[in-house]
């Protein structure tokens, strides 16, 4: 055994060689525990369609980060090796994704294939009473105001309504009625199929003329027995 004299002397080298023994190793320790930054990208797709989801989330629960897709489904986020991330869109199951916690490259990019998990909601009935006969005795024991008197009946009477008639402009639709209406009837009257000062006149009118002289012919314009014309 070492003397204690000798000990107490080699005491503060042995000490300074330990402190720098650990500061040493303590780099080193740290570099084996850190975990490596991968940049995780990739697209969020429907089905075997590989049409993109818009919206889908991509999260880190534990980490609490995460983004989410863009129109076309792509996303990328920074995570660490050995996170596990959750894809959730609405229609659609959720989808957990792990990255292996010895990868060693700086990017992981993967094709999410979400399935659709379409769930349908039961009927809800809302009423503003505690039960649906209570809501039932109040709707049959409703009190409305008869047609007599009401605003509806109002509106709809008669002198109101000839008045409205009667004032109101023409709209549009009438006026482009009637201009189509007054064209059409000039067109007629140029092609002489339409009523005219020339076509009234029965002076002008041949058919006129012979209806006349048929008339002569019968005798329709003599005088009668007891006649006074």
């Amino acid at each position: 055994m070492l003397p204690l004299a000798f000990l107490s002397r080699r005491l503060p080298l042995l000490a300074l060689l330990l402190a720098l023994a650990a500061l040493l190793t303590g780099p080193a320790a740290h570099a084996q525990g850190k975990r490596r930054v991968v940049q995780f990208t990739g697209i969020v797709a429907s089905g075997d369609s590989l049409l993109g989801v818009p919206g889908a989330t991509v999260y880190v629960p534990k980490a609490g980060r995460g983004t989410a897709t863009n129109a076309y489904g792509y996303f990328s986020v920074a995570v660490l090796a050995g996170d596990s991330l959750v894809v959730r869109a609405l229609g659609y199951a959720n989808q957990t994704i792990l990255i292996p916690a010895d990868y060693q490259r700086q990017s992981y990019s993967v094709i999410i294939s979400l399935k659709e998990d379409v769930t349908v909601l039961p009927e809800v009935r809302v009423f503003p009473y505690v039960t649906e006969r209570d809501f039932k005795r109040a709707f049959l024991a409703l009190n409305l105001p008869t047609e007599r008197g009401s605003a509806a009946a109002n509106n709809l009477n008669a002198d109101l309504m000839r008045r409205i008639f009667n004032t109101q402009p023409v709209g549009a639709v009438a006026n482009y009625r009637q201009t189509m209406q007054q064209q059409q009837f000039e067109y007629d009257r140029r092609m002489g199929m339409g009523p005219s000062l020339q076509a009234n006149n029965p002076l002008l009118n041949p058919f006129s003329w012979l209806q006349l002289i048929q008339q002569v012919k019968k005798g329709e314009f003599k005088k009668k027995e007891g006649t006074d014309y």
